[in-house]
Order: C-alpha cells, then structure tokens, then sequence
C-alpha cells in the first residue's frame, strides 16, 4: 500500500466522519430549543464545510478550491452575524412589548381600585 493510498483512504474517512457531524449539527438546528441553539448550529456547519473543502483541496490537488473555502467562510461568517442581530432585534422587541403590556396592567389596577 502506497503513501498516497493511505492518505486518500485517511482524507476519504475525515470526510465521512465531517459529513456526519454536520448532519447531526443539521438536526440540532431544527430541533433546537432555543433560537441561540440554531445559531450556533448553523455557524458549526459553515466551520464543518469549510473544512471539508480544504480537505478536498487536499483530496483532489487542486488550488483553486481554497479561494472557495475562505470565500465560503466569509460568507458563512456574515450569516451568522445577520442572524444574531436578527435574533437581538426580536428579543429587544419582546422585552419592549412585556414591559408595555405590564405598564397597561398596572394602570388597568389601578383604575379598578379607584
């Protein structure tokens, strides 16, 4: 068995075991309990795929692929950002609700108690 065979085999089993993790990353971010769960979901499989495809430029030999794989992690980068200030906005925006509601009620009680 060849040097080269060895890392073909070794490169081709890294990807099925990355492959795995990502699925499982996958369910986590659909099941998820929490909105911070999937966030964190979706940046481990951005990281995940970024690494898959250095591995294929390993893999195969070809340069070109790397330039796909920083391109891939900016952008999986600047989703996640996105997301979390989605995620922010919409907190803030419950909070300012809760207090709203609350403000009411408590005005409300006491109009009755009058």
């Amino acid at each position: 068995m060849s040097i080269d065979l060895a890392y073909q085999v070794l490169l081709g089993l890294a990807l099925a075991v990355l492959t795995v993790l990502a699925l499982l990353c996958l369910v986590r971010c659909i099941m998820g309990p929490r909105i911070s769960d999937r966030i964190l979901a979706i940046n481990v499989i951005g990281s995940l795929t970024v690494i898959m495809v250095a591995l294929t430029v390993l893999l195969l030999g070809e340069g070109y692929l790397a330039d796909i794989a920083l391109l891939y992690a900016m952008l999986s980068f600047l989703a996640v950002i996105l997301l979390s200030k989605v995620y922010t906005g919409i907190y803030y925006e419950r909070k300012h609700e809760e207090a709203l509601i609350a403000e009411r009620a408590k005005a409300q009680g006491k109009e009755d108690a009058q």
